[in-house]
């Protein structure tokens, strides 16, 4: 999702993603962790309000650091959840928070056992290949946790430009060459995976190419991303 987590325009989504799943949502605001307890809190008092509101039993999963994803209490919070949910913040922060430890072992198993696995902005892309510090340039490896090893997402896409001139282009050449990247418009979804997806949401998705090509797709479009 390039950005709306937790907001009205991403309640269709989330209820697909719920669909035949089980009614538990464990979301998790690492991404957030540096931002303080305030920040944190406001994550997490969002998320309760949302899934409430869409009959679903609220699973906060409160990991700021290191030490709390390796936590075996907080990583069992996650087994019987239909969806999976990282929300927004910084997306390197994110990877480097959760690669390699007991939460993350857990999403992947909840993942490869049916549940939905979703992310919101820095959630989305440290789903992917790439995993930029956006608060630290060049702290941490860049990469991330590798679920949809052959995407790189800039979420915010129909903001993004302006805020950073060339992020497209930094991409493209930060990318591995096996690697598609995707620029995600706010209160916009990509779903499904690994290789079928749709648009779903508002706006639309981009698929970025070599010397400036750029397929753009609207809501309700289909789209191979092998």
């Amino acid at each position: 999702m390039g950005s709306g987590e937790f907001l009205a325009g991403m309640v269709a989504v989330d209820r697909g993603l719920l669909a035949g799943r089980p009614r538990r949502a464990a979301f998790l605001p690492t991404a957030a962790g540096e931002e303080g307890d305030a920040v944190v809190d406001s994550w997490i008092d969002l998320g309760r309000q949302h899934f409430r509101r869409l009959g679903v039993e609220p699973i906060p999963v409160r990991v700021v650091d290191r030490a709390d994803a390796d936590d075996a209490e907080l990583a069992n919070l996650i087994g019987g959840a239909g969806l999976v949910y990282l929300s927004g913040g910084n997306p390197g922060y994110l990877a480097e928070t959760l690669r390699d430890t007991k939460v993350w072992a857990a999403i992947v198993e909840a993942w490869s056992g049916g549940a939905a696995v979703a992310g919101c902005s820095a959630g989305a892309g440290a789903l992917t290949a790439v995993a930029p510090d956006v608060r630290v340039p060049g702290r941490g490896s860049g990469l991330g946790l590798g679920l949809v090893p052959h995407l790189a997402v800039i979420p915010h896409f129909d903001r993004y430009e302006s805020w950073q001139p060339g992020i497209a282009e930094r991409f493209l050449r930060d990318a591995p060459d096996d690697v598609t990247v995707v620029g995600i418009d706010e209160d916009t979804a990509l779903v499904g995976g690994p290789d079928h997806w749709e648009v779903q949401g508002r706006s639309t998705v981009t698929v970025l190419g070599p010397a400036g090509r750029r397929h753009v797709h609207p809501v309700g479009d289909r789209l191979d991303l092998p």
